[in-house]
């Protein structure tokens, strides 16, 4: 089933912020507690990393868990096998929260 963010979530990608932390990455720094995607749920802000926030972003209704972590070991040159249990995870928390949904 496809995944879908919640409607109700009022999100933006930090694309200046992004790049500096892809920079940082190629530099070989810890770029783990950095964030690039802000959400604005209950009036409250929250920040995903670079990775959390390239899961959310790609949850846009279009793809599924499988396809999801697909792209995103294109993206970071990785074996997909290592990404979908960290995809799985993420999705599961997000779904807990209400943050997403299947359909």
């Amino acid at each position: 089933m496809k995944l879908w963010r919640n409607p109700d979530i009022v999100w933006r990608i930090e694309k200046r912020r992004e790049q500096d932390i892809l920079q940082a990455l190629e530099r070989g720094e810890d770029v783990s507690g950095r964030g690039t995607v802000i959400l604005i749920i209950s009036g409250m802000m929250h920040q995903l990393n670079l990775v959390g926030g390239r899961i959310w972003a790609l949850c846009d209704g279009n793809r599924n868990e499988t396809e999801v972590a697909a792209e995103l070991a294109r993206e970071f040159d990785a074996a997909e096998e290592e990404i979908a249990g960290d995809v799985a995870q993420f999705v599961a928390e997000l779904m807990e929260r209400g943050w997403l949904r299947r359909g």
